[in-house]
């Protein structure tokens, strides 16, 4: 089988030949690697990744000289000079009140950006398998606009600014697909957190009320191009998931072991849902020898790949308090699941 074949059979519960697997790193586990091998190129050459990837979340637009700080082109300007420095924390609130005239006001993403993001798919020469992808789709672009906490009380008593708030996120977000969808894709992925380590962060209710609608289009835009439907969010969300599988969700990732039974999961989902993460970086990769790294990534395919239905790969981006030993290890496991 191709990487493109496995992936697909996976996602169509028709038994690969065995479990596809892929593996991103954040820029400080990237660095730890290259500092490990000397080689930054590491990833490329060994982990043998299944999935291509086009992404788009927002480009820098403006970058600010002597800081680690920059403005995408949403308006909102992210800072990586503290703690976290992958994504970075949020400086200003775009939308600093719940005033519907504010929401005309949010830049729209520039064509040609989202061509380029989009090209890249026929940039990938061999069989993997290709996605385009939103990250902070809907949920996140909301609250990246206007804080978190304003936009989770806004939902409580500004319900009809949300709603408005919310359909300009779906109008921005069917532009963005109409560019990706002129490119050859076999999936979209769209990344949305909303799970905590238990239930959601907006609860039930709200998530119908103001995402599910959103994502429903968006699933069905995806699925008339006849792509297989991703979604990503970390946390607990197995509130919504039947929901999920109902308006068209394929792939569900980041499924972490420390909030769900795999075993259980699988039997529930069997035929219905293909779970994409499972290896800890919550509870295990930071803390775990490489060896037990290595035996950890058989043990997770093994419980969840009976007749497909699994990707194995980290539950995130691979953080920097990994070991870059076990990243080593874990590159090693995965091209071994064919040996198994």
């Amino acid at each position: 089988m191709t990487k493109r074949e496995r992936v697909t059979a996976a996602v169509r519960f028709t038994t690969p030949d065995f479990t596809p697997h892929n593996l991103g790193l954040t820029q400080q586990a990237q660095d730890a690697l290259t500092e490990l091998t000397g080689d930054p190129h590491y990833v490329e050459k060994h982990a043998n990744n299944h999935i291509f990837d086009a992404y788009y979340m927002g480009d820098p637009v403006e970058t600010f000289p002597g800081s680690e700080r920059f403005k995408d082109d949403f308006g909102v300007i992210w800072n990586k000079s503290g703690v976290d420095k992958d994504i970075g924390v949020i400086d200003n609130f775009v939308i600093p009140e719940p005033d519907v005239a504010l929401i005309d006001t949010i830049p729209l993403p520039d064509i040609g950006v989202l061509h380029k993001r989009y090209a890249t798919l026929k940039d990938c020469k061999d069989d993997r398998f290709r996605i385009a992808e939103i990250g902070f789709s809907v949920f996140e672009r909301a609250w990246t606009l206007c804080g978190m906490e304003n936009l989770l009380i806004y939902m409580v008593t500004e319900p009809e600014f949300v709603e408005k708030l919310f359909e300009k996120i779906l109008g921005i977000n069917m532009r963005i697909m109409d560019v990706a969808l002129r490119y050859e894709a076999d999936g979209f992925h769209f990344g949305d957190d909303w799970g905590q380590q238990k239930g959601l962060i907006m609860g039930p209710s709200h998530w119908r009320r103001f995402i599910k609608p959103v994502i429903a289009e968006m699933y069905a835009k995806a699925a008339k191009k006849g792509l297989i439907v991703s979604q990503h969010s970390c946390g607990d969300i197995s509130e919504i998931m039947d929901e999920l599988v109902d308006i068209g969700l394929n792939v569900y990732n980041t499924v972490q072991p420390e909030i769900y039974d795999l075993a259980e999961l699988r039997d529930k989902y069997k035929g219905k849902l293909t779970f994409w993460g499972g290896i800890s970086t919550q509870r295990d990769l930071p803390y775990i020898t490489p060896d037990a790294v290595y035996k950890l990534v058989h043990d997770t395919a093994r419980t969840m790949s009976r007749e497909g239905g699994y990707i194995a790969a980290p539950t995130h981006a691979v953080p920097c308090d990994v070991p870059a030993e076990n990243i080593v290890a874990m590159i090693e496991a995965f091209n071994d699941l064919g040996k198994v």
